[in-house]
């Protein structure tokens, strides 16, 4: 593990790479949420190879994962039946003329673990797949508006959700006025807007839950809503899908939406994203039917035999070895843990840990208990002193009780200075540097 004092933990070769990084590539990452900003000034590692729940970065320090390749890596980093999944197809090529059958038995596998869904179509990323619903469900209806749930932070790279960020430039003005929000949690404000735009609303889109389990009766009362004001439900299933039930928010809560997204847990890290919904809907993007046709999907990697190989591996995998279970008990230890460790420091209303088990994240605090960016940057740091790298705290299966027990020693010993900076009234001292930056901000 990486023991050392965080300012000797010099990461000379990390850093060495992140100047490389960024003379090539804009933001020093292909994932903004990768980059070296979201890190202590000087404490970004960068990554040799992981296996199971560990990382290794290029210096030869080993780390402890969470969150593992944005919660795309659910079952640990080269999972052995993920992997002879993968290694099956590429002898037999990747990408052909005309559809594999592997993409048959995908589809079939997908549809027999997301009994909700009638059909589906596969991608390689979550904004190819929750873009397409928009326009579907523009498409479907012959309204312009979308409808975002804007206490939830990311659905696309594309201009219909980007343009409500503080990243909007180089998005018109008018596309922006085509995106209106509703609260989570809230109908009456939610119908409130669907009244104020009548018959102009084509879709609601939300993630079903993320770090709040929704309130009694909403997901059915939003159902409701969707349906009285005739606009189509899409439910983000990025995140829940897999990690709230193998069938997704949508099977564990019971309510069906018109159409939903799948990706990260579903490829295990490999590249692959879902759309899927009522068969009424979808077939508008294919051609068994007599209306204007709809440009649903069209990726000339979407279909890769061995991204649909991994897919499959991992629903099997989830299914017969109780996956989300093991997400959620691993979960439980390691809140309940965190939460003990801050509370004997005397840190306990300033890191709080949120979240369903199976996708805990962790709030820092200040004096005032405002969220601070320079608490977590000095929290950060001392978790990447104890070999701890965890931008949050989402388990992967691949952890054991060991893992989590060194967690909760490190997280201890990075409280105790928490508690030092809070005394002082001034977590600067111990920065060592810049405080990390929240991803989406107008200025570099």
């Amino acid at each position: 593990m990486a023991t050392e004092d965080t300012e000797e933990l010099g990461l000379p070769r990390s850093r060495q790479a992140n100047a490389r990084l960024h003379a090539m590539i804009p933001g020093g990452a292909h994932t903004y949420a990768k980059g070296d900003d979201q890190y202590p000034e000087n404490l970004a590692p960068v990554i040799s190879h992981g296996r199971g729940a560990h990382v290794w970065d290029i210096d030869g320090n080993r780390y402890i994962e969470y969150g593992s390749g944005l919660r795309s890596v659910s079952l640990g980093h080269a999972h052995p039946r993920v992997i002879e999944a993968v290694r099956r197809e590429l002898d037999r090529g990747s990408n052909f003329v005309r559809p594999s059958i592997v993409e048959v038995e995908a589809a079939e596998r997908f549809l027999a673990t997301v009994p909700t869904a009638e059909m589906v179509k596969f991608a390689k990323n979550g904004s190819d797949v929750t873009t397409a619903a928009v326009r579907l469900a523009r498409a479907v209806t012959g309204r312009p508006r979308v409808a975002i749930c804007g206490d939830h932070p990311f659905f696309s790279v594309d201009d219909w959700f980007i343009g409500t960020t503080p990243m909007s430039a180089g998005i018109p003005e008018a596309t922006n006025e085509l995106t209106v929000a509703f609260p989570y949690g809230d109908l009456a404000a939610t119908e409130a807007m669907l009244t104020r735009y009548q018959d102009e609303v084509a879709c609601l889109i939300l993630e079903p839950a993320t770090h709040t389990e929704p309130p009694p009766g909403y997901l059915a009362g939003l159902r409701d809503l969707a349906d009285r004001h005739g606009c189509v439900l899409i439910f983000d299933e990025m995140i829940t899908g897999l990690r709230w039930s193998e069938a997704g928010a949508q099977g564990l809560y019971g309510v069906v939406p018109d159409l939903s997204t799948f990706g990260k847990a579903l490829g295990n890290g490999f590249a692959v994203s879902a759309l899927a919904g009522r068969r009424e809907l979808m077939e508008r993007g294919g051609l068994r039917h007599s209306g204007d046709r709809v440009f649903l999907l069209s990726t000339t990697h979407g279909a890769e035999t061995h991204s649909l190989a991994a897919a499959m591996a991992v629903q099997t995998t989830y299914v017969e070895e109780s996956i989300t279970a093991r997400l959620h008990a691993l979960g439980e230890r390691l809140a309940a843990g965190v939460r003990d460790a801050a509370a004997s420091m005397g840190v306990g209303d300033h890191l709080v840990v949120r979240g369903r088990a199976s996708n805990l994240v962790f709030a820092t605090l200040d004096e005032n208990g405002q969220p601070s960016q320079q608490y977590r940057t000095l929290f950060l740091r001392r978790l990447l002193a104890g070999g701890v790298l965890a931008p949050s705290f989402v388990v992967s299966s691949a952890l054991d009780d060991a893992d989590i027990d060194h967690t909760v020693d490190v997280v201890a010993q990075a409280c105790a200075v928490y508690r030092k900076a809070l005394d002082a009234a001034d977590p600067t001292p111990w920065l060592a540097g810049r405080p990390v930056k929240p991803v989406f901000r107008r200025l570099a």
